[in-house]
């Protein structure tokens, strides 16, 4: 396993346009393997980003049509990188609903993990934002713990990151890193996006990778940014702030043993059971 690892956060505002996007990105990661990145993160939706029900549909290709991950795929192979694309919206086979899925692609352009988003985002925020993902999407149902050569990453998208559950059967899969590609709301972001990613990390002792969106989005949507570089023990050693661009960090993966030892808390999981506290 290689120890040290250089990764790039590329930080975007998605349009609605797939080749548009492509345009954008394709040279951002570029630029992050010149500058010396073993490995570059895309945020969710990195191929384009529909508030509309009907238009995302059409938009959206099966996999294999899906113009974004050859685009990107060809962009690992090109600059020899590892790439993870945080998530790209694809058409299903099982009931017309859609997949927002996280691709691991390593450095010859070939996919190496699949992962579909498990939790999806039904909510009302007190802005009158409303999101309904549940209505167009089809969520996960399985946990993915990806081989890379600086160890086990756990993948995950965006609204993922507040079931604490879910990274805590990843380290136990044997993460060393954890992915959050992410849109989070501009309003959610501010109140709980570092919050949440510091205590994954502090919880798994795991370096945590969130490659954000930001900005306003084409159709209105706010996204918070902030694409964030936690390591194992809490300490954010990059941020992206609100605007768009790459943000980078040199990972010493020793850290992840060292913090570890210090408090062994993956080796001291207990079980237990409900109770109503009257029962001896």
């Amino acid at each position: 396993m290689r120890e040290i690892l250089r990764v790039s956060l590329v930080q975007t505002t998605t349009g609605r346009s797939p080749d548009e996007n492509i345009a954008i990105t394709v040279p951002m990661i570029t630029t992050a393997v010149q500058a010396g990145a073993h490995f570059v993160m895309l945020p969710e939706t990195a191929g384009f980003m529909e508030s509309d029900p009907e238009t995302l549909h059409q938009t959206a290709k099966h996999e294999e049509d899906t113009i974004s991950l050859r685009a990107f795929a060809d962009a690992a192979r090109d600059n020899k990188v590892w790439l993870l694309v945080g998530s790209l919206i694809v058409k299903t086979e099982s009931d017309g609903k859609l997949a927002n899925r996280s691709f691991l692609i390593d450095d010859l352009g070939k996919i190496v993990a699949r992962y579909d988003k498990i939790h999806l985002f039904d909510v009302v925020l007190a802005s009158g934002e409303q999101y309904r993902e549940s209505s167009s999407y089809r969520h996960g149902t399985q946990l993915c713990c990806a081989e890379t050569p600086w160890g086990k990453l756990g993948m995950s998208v965006c609204y993922d990151i507040r079931f604490p559950d879910q990274y805590r059967a990843l380290a136990k899969m044997g993460a060393v890193l954890l992915t959050v590609p992410s849109a989070f709301t501009r309003a959610t972001g501010q109140a709980h996006w570092h919050a949440l990613l510091r205590a994954r990390a502090i919880e798994n002792g795991c370096f945590v990778f969130a490659p954000a969106q930001c900005g306003i989005h084409q159709g209105g949507r706010q996204t918070y940014g902030h694409s964030l570089i936690v390591d194992p023990w809490g300490e954010v050693l990059a941020d992206g702030g609100e605007e768009t661009g790459i943000v980078s960090a040199e990972i010493d993966l020793s850290r992840v043993a060292f913090v570890r030892a210090q408090v062994p808390s993956l080796d001291h999981d207990r079980v237990y059971e409900p109770s109503d506290g009257l029962s001896g």
